[in-house]
């Protein structure tokens, strides 16, 4: 898995509303009704994460999720970030 360049990323970045770049990862915070829908939202999307195994760095605190995506082995962000964001946002409009 190779990191993306900084014109792939910017590209890919313009497609997934809400993502930003943090700290050399791509980021996102997912706000939900209460505690039961942000915890629904990391149960359902650890199932999903589990198979592809490309785990994210993520926190939760009452409504909300704050995310984090990179792959370390390619010491940045990859395809495979990208996919799990994507993947996630599905999950997260389901329960917003």
């Amino acid at each position: 898995m190779t990191k993306l360049t900084d014109s792939e990323l910017h590209a890919a970045l313009s497609g997934l509303p809400g993502w930003t770049m943090a700290e050399h990862k791509i980021h996102k915070d997912y706000k939900f009704a209460d505690f039961v829908h942000a915890f629904g939202f990391m149960s359902t999307a650890a199932l999903a994460i589990e198979k592809m195994n490309h785990h994210p760095e993520w926190f939760n605190v009452y409504n909300r999720v704050t995310v984090y995506l990179t792959t370390h082995d390619a010491q940045g962000v990859t395809s495979k970030d990208i996919e799990l964001a994507k993947l996630l946002d599905g999950f997260a409009q389901k329960l917003q």
